[in-house]
């Protein structure tokens, strides 16, 4: 694996004078912060895409309340002696 500590040194030696132009009262959350900005959507656009599909698959009535609601029905049909 090649020596990271030059690359990181060069790097820094270029950042360096773009930093003291930069107001240093001035706070920007920079590339980074949008990167985690970014990171952070993409993974609440994914959780609401499998929650919509999750959503999709939910039965909102009972199995006994349909058995109720069939039996009443058939019931009903039924004609009267009397």
């Amino acid at each position: 694996m090649p020596d990271m500590s030059a690359s990181v040194s060069l790097a820094m030696t270029h950042l360096v004078p773009l930093a003291k132009e930069v107001d240093e009262n001035k706070v920007t959350p920079g590339v980074l912060g949008f990167i985690v900005f970014a990171a952070m959507a993409l993974a609440v656009w994914a959780l609401m895409k499998s929650m919509n599909r999750h959503m999709g698959k939910v039965k909102f009535k009972e199995q006994g309340e349909r058995d109720g609601e069939s039996a009443q029905t058939a019931a009903d049909s039924r004609p009267r002696q009397g």
